[in-house]
């Protein structure tokens, strides 16, 4: 018997790693070659393409697709309808698998709902990623980004409160 919770509605292709207490909401799919940590709650509507790999207690928010080449490391949550991309110069004609890049997410970091990740980038630990931003290079640990293209406005500690200097938030 599965250590984890799949919705009725929800897929999981074979060949995957999904930990225990990890839930499953409606109408997702996880697709081959997935590796998800333990305890992940995965929310409705939501794609895992091909081996992309969740860490430990990741929070997956409503509508949002997990490309492939995507990264999370533990505690990373992921909110509503945000975006990831997965090549830099897509085209329907053209296939670009070959061209995928690698986004990585750091532990601990969040990003908010509708926020778009370009991919090839990676969000360093404890940063925030404001709703609505787009992320168009690498993310500092701890740094707070808003904005299109985000821009660093601040630090954030592990909890995600706010802070006056990088030393701060690191305490």
């Amino acid at each position: 018997m599965a250590e984890y919770f799949v919705h009725e509605s929800s897929y999981v292709d074979d060949n995957c790693q999904i930990g225990k207490g990890t839930k499953i909401w409606h109408f997702s799919h996880i697709m081959s070659g997935c590796v998800i940590g333990e305890d992940c709650n995965i929310g409705q509507n939501v794609v895992i393409s091909p081996d992309v790999v969740l860490g430990r207690n990741c929070k997956i928010q409503n509508n949002v697709s997990v490309y492939t080449g995507v990264r999370c490391e533990d505690d990373v949550f992921l909110g509503p309808s945000m975006v990831f991309t997965n090549v830099i110069n897509p085209r329907a004609a053209v296939s670009r698998k070959h061209e995928y890049r690698e986004t990585i997410i750091k532990k601990g970091a969040s990003v908010g709902a509708n926020a778009t990740i370009v991919c090839g980038h990676t969000l360093g630990e404890y940063c925030l990623i404001g709703a609505g931003s787009v992320v168009t290079k690498d993310v500092p640990a701890y740094a707070l980004m808003v904005g299109n293209p985000a821009k660093q406005i601040g630090w954030v500690n592990a909890n995600g409160d706010k802070c006056e200097t990088l030393e701060e938030a690191m305490k």
